[in-house]
């Protein structure tokens, strides 16, 4: 029988970490008690995913308006989005139960129900709720959390044959946040409707139980396993968000559980230090302002070293078995929110964000020093304000963790595979509640994993566009605004600027403005930053500045920006992971021109399509070549 070697601290995985014990918790989740080894369970486990599928819901719209005039019953029927992470456990081909997931549902009859529920069409989630609560799945909004219906009553059926999972007669129960929507906060709990749906599942991790332990796992090659050319690690999932250590004064530091999967061809080359060629795992937090208003990065952390891969297949892309010093095609790497805290995490400076490089750790520059300084409990992790989580101070906030991997290998893959560059993938969100006022907070998900985006993406209403400065030789980033109109007279401008990968760093943000156009209430806005420590790569290793932005008006701009790089080399610029925001009321309406960016270390200015407040002479002389007004 084999032997079941220890994970990597408290990292879960099903072909490293006592398969058994997985098994037995697994077992315990789906309300079934695991029996002694000597007297065990024998056959196989499998764990199985979503490959496609339809879902249905039967609303009863009198109950939803509580009126007569609207008799009638309205059934919509949702596409399964294929691959989804909904995970489902079965034990000799017998069903025993779901995992806490969710499946993307989509129609195009959406429209048909009332509230909100019709502006979320592509983001509503069929969810697997966490064992122990009142229901078992549940409809939400996957990027808000709003929850439209609880589930309760469903007849599940599982046919081995087929591989088909079924569940008829699911109880649509009307959820708090929804009735109150709909203003009838009195009908929460009520039965509206019902709901039915037909999966397909397949396979994505086997084991072979004997008397109640593990003899063999396998991770089953998937439908798309291994399709993107090159080496291509990604951040699958996220988990386990969570404050460690004490409060130190005003701030606290956070964590985050990241899976890193290799959705590429090619084997990703995971050498620890003192190597420099493995992939390093920086932190961000996110918060939305209810309704919307703001989005702000409350947090960044610094970043994980990473260490010894292992072989599971987390992502569902089928793994080929690789680990160790290389991430195999399709293996997936699961580091838990506490390796993710630390102590020994390495400082961001060092990095150069778009090729990968960062000196070794055994050099006269080492990537992860940690004499000279005390660890305290932000320290190095995701350093935030205790008032930046309060929920008294930030009524109605939603917040958004961010993982990012960052590996010298793809780029080095890039430069003889031009045509195989998978840098700028590498970012992940997942939204998640806070739950506190004070230190220390707790934090719980939200809504699934959303990949391959940075958080930015989460802002509910705001244009959000793409800029690369340079693109073939250095990253990307994303600059978000929205307006609103308060009051009469009166716009609302509010910008985001996110870098997410671009090393020259962003140094200024300048729109024009004409003659006519007032500004109020300006604002900038930044995380905070970590202080200087011993070998930190920052100048005189001070640590970056936290200084405010500068306004200036010239050549008929206003723009915001750090000091220069000759002036103080650790200016306050948007380095990688970073996202800033300026905001200001004007006496205009918007108009869609340019805005231009400026970098800290190297290049030129670039515009990048944005609103600003109209004016008379503001005109097509400062829009750029081969651009319409």
């Amino acid at each position: 029988m084999k032997k079941i070697l220890p994970g990597k601290g408290f990292r879960v995985g099903l072909s490293v970490l006592g398969l058994c014990a997985l098994f037995a918790f697994a077992w315990a989740l789906v309300g079934h008690e695991a029996v002694a080894s000597s007297e065990g369970e024998t056959g196989t486990l499998e764990k199985m995913i979503v490959a496609q599928g339809r879902a249905s819901i039967d609303v009863d719209m009198t109950k939803l308006y509580a009126t007569k005039s609207r008799q009638m019953r309205n059934t919509v029927t949702f596409d399964v989005e294929p691959d989804s992470y909904f995970k489902v456990l079965v034990f000799n081909g017998e069903l025993r139960g779901t995992l806490p997931s969710s499946m993307n549902i989509k129609s195009a009859d959406i429209a048909s129900l009332p509230g909100s529920f019709a502006s979320s069409r592509d983001q509503i989630v069929l969810e697997s709720l966490p064992f122990g609560g009142d229901y078992e799945l549940a409809i939400r909004d996957q990027r808000s959390g709003f929850t439209y219906f609880n589930i309760q009553g469903q007849e599940p059926n599982y046919d081995p044959s087929t591989k088909v999972f079924s569940v008829r007669n699911g109880r649509l129960i009307l959820s708090p946040e929804y009735a109150a929507e709909l203003g009838r906060p009195t009908a929460a709990g009520t039965h509206v409707g019902d709901i039915n749906f037909d999966v397909d599942l397949r396979p994505i991790e086997v084991t072979r139980i004997v008397n109640g332990e593990v003899e063999s796992g396998s991770m089953p090659t998937g439908s798309n396993a291994g399709t993107v050319p090159g080496p291509d690690v990604i951040v699958g999932d996220l988990s386990g968000l969570a404050q460690f250590g004490s409060a130190s004064g005003t701030q606290v530091g956070l964590a985050v559980g990241t899976d890193s999967c290799n959705a590429g061809t090619v084997d990703l080359n995971w050498f620890a230090n003192p190597s420099n060629d493995h992939p390093v795992i920086p932190q961000n937090l996110y918060r939305m302002t209810a309704g919307g208003g703001k989005f702000e990065q409350v947090g960044q952390g610094q970043m994980k070293h990473a260490f010894t891969a292992l072989t599971n297949n987390l992502c569902g892309f089928g793994c080929n078995g690789v680990g160790g010093s290389r991430l195999g095609s399709g293996c997936s790497d699961p580091y838990g929110a506490s390796l993710n805290a630390g102590p020994n995490l390495g400082s961001k400076a060092w990095v150069n964000p778009y090729t990968g490089f960062y000196p070794r750790n055994d050099s006269a520059t080492p990537n992860n020093s940690h004499t000279g300084h005390t660890h305290l409990g932000p320290t190095h992790r995701i350093l935030t304000e205790i008032n930046d989580l309060s929920t008294t101070l930030n009524p109605g906030a939603t917040y958004f963790a961010e993982g990012q991997y960052v590996t010298p290998h793809e780029y080095a893959w890039c430069q003889t595979n031009p045509t195989q560059c998978n840098m700028n993938n590498n970012v992940s969100y997942r939204q998640y509640n806070v739950n506190g006022t004070a230190s220390p907070f707790s934090f719980s998900a939200a809504g699934s994993t959303q990949r391959e985006k940075p958080a930015i993406m989460a802002w509910t209403g705001a244009t959000i566009v793409q800029f690369k400065p340079d693109a073939g030789n250095d990253g990307i980033g994303f600059l978000g605004y929205k307006v609103t109109n308060p009051s009469p007279g009166v716009w609302h401008y509010e910008y985001a600027i996110y870098n997410q990968n671009i090393d020259r760093a962003i140094q200024s943000f300048g729109i024009p403005i004409g003659n006519g156009v007032t500004l109020s209430n300006v604002a900038f806005y930044a995380p905070p930053q970590h202080p200087g420590s011993t070998a930190d790569g920052t100048a005189g290793n001070a640590g970056f500045s936290s200084a405010a932005w500068t306004q200036t008006e010239t050549g008929g701009y206003t723009t915001w920006g750090s000091e220069s790089l000759l002036v103080n080399p650790n200016a306050n610029a948007i380095r990688w992971g970073s996202m800033y925001n300026i905001r200001f009321d004007s006496n205009r309406p918007p108009m869609t021109t340019f805005a231009r960016l400026g970098f800290l270390k190297t290049g030129s200015p670039i515009s990048v399509r944005v609103q600003v407040p109209q004016s008379g002479d503001v005109t097509c002389s400062r829009i750029p070549q081969g651009n319409r007004c």
